[in-house]
């Protein structure tokens, strides 16, 4: 298998990848629509009986989602990690703009966007 044809099955395995994490992503905004829902109705100062008892409930659902979406971001960044290489030609670019810019993913991965105040 020459090198492209693995860069070919690496990007369709990437979107197919990419479309179970949207079809997770939508059963899961349909679960927090129920849970929001449930919350509204279930956590309130008088279902329990210090306001220590209230915060720790609600510390647990924040935690739940806090994790679901460390693991999302960590299966991302995985993939981001896949394109990079495809995307990477290897080559070092000597202007500021072009194909060299799609490489870092114009600048998504290093922690921002780059408005191109970097290149002056």
């Amino acid at each position: 298998m020459s090198r492209e044809e693995a860069y070919l099955k690496m990007l369709e395995s990437t979107a197919a990848i990419q479309w179970n994490i949207s079809m997770i992503l939508e059963a899961k905004a349909v679960e927090a629509e129920k849970v929001k829902e449930w919350t509204h109705h279930h956590i309130h100062p008088r279902a329990f009986e210090t306001h220590g008892d209230q915060l720790k409930e609600s510390l647990t659902i924040h935690e739940t989602i806090v994790e679901l979406l460390e693991g999302m971001t960590k299966l991302e960044n995985g993939l981001c990690s896949n394109l990079k290489a495809v995307l990477d030609t290897g080559e070092e670019e000597e202007s500021g703009g072009g194909l060299g810019s799609l490489g870092d993913l114009g600048g998504l991965t290093d922690g921002g966007l780059s408005f191109g105040e970097d290149d002056k």
